[in-house]
């Protein structure tokens, strides 16, 4: 029996991941609905908005489904006391350190998972005592690694030095990918780009066309001074590439970036001067589709790659 369905209780190992400005109450549910587990993505919700998204998610599915947080994100222990209050069982935390609430959380009856983009990571969250591991690939969109290490890479250097379940992520949008990743130690995927080109992402309509339409090369990993981040070339993505050829400081970095860029650029649309973060992947992603869809896709294109391997030989 799978390690990562036992753990959630799921029928399918695959994890949406919790987006910023993709991930509310409706791509949840419709993960977990479909048999995979949903995470709401607390990062871009004030503490009030993620209780009225987390009491939805409850009222639209019956399946487990969890909240992902990003502990550099001001307003911790209020969004922890809601998520207790409102009794979800599974939190995913990252972008900071583990030992400051897994305990907690598990005190709580919560199943804790913790991303990573490092081995040396993955060993502090082990130690921490969460109870699973995303170890994320530098393909990923959004908040990233700052060694560049691949997926590829990265998923059988951790499942050799870890024993708790390993989630793989960056860079997995179709079923073979699935596979691979699988192959190589990891016990389910977390997706997350693939699911921001769902009808369900609350993602704007405008940012969803502009993932289906990019191309290899249309990302870069970039701000590595402040949060690694992987944007799509727009206008805003050519100002931080014009500072850096000037030699900034952190400060004209911030400057630069402001407030809500992200949100300016893929929850109200404006592909100019948004942020606009996604994975390398999106260059695989030619179709925005209901998010059940894209998990029996992908759970097809495992079996029909499982049945080719089964018939390859070396």
């Amino acid at each position: 029996m799978n390690t990562i369905k036992n753990l959630f209780n799921i029928q399918y190992p695959i994890i949406q991941g919790g987006m910023i400005w993709a991930s509310g109450w409706k791509l949840a549910s419709a993960v977990s609905n479909a048999g995979g587990l949903g995470l709401i993505g607390s990062g871009s919700m004030y503490p009030d908005v993620l209780k009225e998204h987390i009491q939805k998610c409850k009222e639209a599915t019956n399946k487990p489904f969890g909240v992902n947080i990003p502990m550099l994100y001001p307003n911790l222990e209020e969004i922890i006391k809601i998520i207790i209050d409102e009794g979800v069982k599974i939190v995913f935390t990252s972008a900071g350190n583990p030992k400051t609430y897994t305990k907690y959380l598990k005190d709580h009856g919560i199943t804790v998972v913790h991303v990573v983009s490092s081995l040396k990571f993955a060993l502090k969250a082990q130690d921490a005592g969460v109870d699973a591991i995303v170890a994320e690939g530098f393909e990923a969109g959004g908040h990233n690694g700052r060694d560049e290490t691949t997926t590829l890479a990265l998923i059988p250097m951790v499942k050799e030095k870890i024993n708790i379940p390993l989630i793989a992520a960056g860079g997995i949008a179709i079923g073979a990918s699935m596979y691979a990743v699988m192959a190589l130690g990891a016990d389910g995927v977390q997706v997350g780009s693939r699911f921001v080109a769902s009808n369900e992402a609350s993602s704007h309509m405008d940012f969803k066309k502009m993932v289906v339409e990019a191309q290899e090369g249309a990302t870069q990993l970039t701000l590595k001074e402040l949060a690694p981040v992987r944007l799509l070339k727009n206008k805003f993505y050519e100002d931080v590439t014009a500072l850096y050829a000037k030699g900034p400081s952190v400060e004209e970095l911030k400057t630069l970036l402001g407030r809500a860029r992200a949100k300016r650029g893929m929850f109200e649309g404006d592909l100019v001067e948004g942020e606009l973060e996604i994975g390398q992947v999106s260059g695989l992603i030619h179709d925005i589709k209901p998010a059940a869809a894209i998990v029996n896709d992908m759970i097809s294109e495992f079996y029909t790659t499982k049945n080719r391997m089964e018939k390859l030989s070396i």
